[in-house]
């Protein structure tokens, strides 16, 4: 977990969203952060820091003077012992102070002390977002290294609508993953594919599987973290779409085919990690087969092998890695699909990964490594797939 022991001075300005500080801590804290947490005067006005203490298991700091308990000064010892620095909500002014270099609180020192990695998350009225002046600051910042989240765009507290509401707490969080990790694959181009695919029976039935698309939405996000520019490729699934990256809807595994087609010819990594049908019914009924007889057969033909096609078009450098779902023999069908499908590793599992949040794999190599792996989060199932595409 990329989080996990990291120390993360979270700064909360006086902002409306300042009560989804709340449940920011809340998440980091679940992936093994340890969080400090530092108000200002006006976000006090919004929420307590009794509230903020209790979740963040941590005193809240709040005056510029305070001495820790080894008689450090507070604004030194929480800007240089953090690991990441995030001010959310960040308000204009706390985003004036950073970029005109002036520390008249606590917060607004610690960030001119920070040696640490800083991520604002912006929050403010729409107009105020889109003053010049708030823009020039945000250009200066970034210039210097500062990361951004959002703001988004919809009905703000003032009872405008437009840019300036606080980025939700699972894109900062995401974001905060993102500002820690090495960008090792910055200027890779990669593909990934997800889900299921769907084939018509009629209108309303379909024939599937019970993929979710975790695994590779946990792939195309663990990608764009490090640095690369992402496509995915998605069959149908409930999951939000990734920020960040190119998000290519498809349903049927034809459809699929034609995308990854599209896409294959200027990406560096391809990951295949959809669970695309084998079967579809020849006939797919126009409307509505009514449920009048008491048995339905379908007549079922063989889809277009996606994987095998994207390895007989594998003619430059790219790095080409498949799934094998198997319920026996795993490590021996695994392999012979590397070989038959010409991939450069292939990525064994069971079923038990379906529709789930961890995955127990082993990654098989040409060269006839094989890598077996514990039961994981996907999301860190995900680095460890991309750790070897890497290699």
């Amino acid at each position: 977990m990329i989080l996990k022991n990291k120390k993360i001075t979270l700064g909360v300005t006086g902002a409306i969203s300042a009560y989804k500080a709340l449940e920011l801590t809340r998440l980091l804290i679940k992936e093994g952060a340890e969080v400090h947490p530092v108000m200002t005067r006006s976000a006090a006005e919004f929420i307590t820091p009794l509230s903020l203490s209790t979740l963040a298991k941590n005193p809240v700091s709040t005056a510029l003077f305070d001495l820790t308990g080894e008689s450090r000064i507070s604004h030194i010892d929480l800007a240089q012992s953090a690991d990441l620095i995030i001010v959310a909500p960040a308000t204009a002014n706390i985003i004036g102070k950073a970029a005109g270099g002036l520390a008249d609180d606590l917060l607004s020192t610690i960030l001119m002390a920070a040696k640490a990695p800083v991520l604002l998350a912006p929050s403010m009225n729409s107009q105020m977002w889109a003053n010049p002046i708030v823009q020039a600051n945000v250009k200066k910042l970034e210039k210097a290294g500062y990361h951004f989240i959002g703001p988004a765009e919809g009905d703000l507290a003032c009872g405008y609508k437009g840019k300036g509401r606080l980025a939700s707490v699972e894109e900062i969080l995401e974001a905060a993953k993102e500002a820690l990790i090495a960008k090792d694959l910055k200027g890779e181009k990669v593909l990934v594919t997800a889900g299921p695919t769907r084939e018509a029976i009629d209108p309303v039935r379909y024939v599937s599987n019970a993929s979710s698309g975790k695994m590779g939405y946990a792939i195309a996000k663990a990608a764009r973290r490090r640095g690369a520019e992402v496509v995915l490729v998605s069959g149908p699934s409930f999951l939000p779409r990734p920020a960040g990256v190119t998000f290519v809807p498809v349903r049927t595994a034809e459809e699929m085919l034609d995308a990854c087609v599209r896409y294959f010819p200027q990406s560096t990594i391809v990951i295949m990690a959809a669970a695309v049908a084998d079967y579809r019914p020849t006939k797919s009924y126009p409307n509505k087969v009514k449920k009048d007889a008491k048995s339905l057969s379908l007549e079922m033909e063989r889809t277009q092998d996606v994987l095998k096609h994207l390895g007989t078009l594998k003619k430059k450098s790219q790095t080409l890695i498949g799934f094998a779902l198997e319920t026996d023999s795993i490590e021996e069908n695994a392999g012979k699909k590397l070989k038959e499908k010409g991939l450069d590793l292939v990525v064994a599992n069971t079923p038990a990964g379906l529709d789930s949040d961890t995955n127990q794999v082993t990654i098989l190599s040409r060269d006839g490594q094989a890598d077996r792996l514990p039961p994981l989060p996907k999301d860190e199932v995900a680095d460890r797939i991309l750790d070897r595409a890497v290699k």
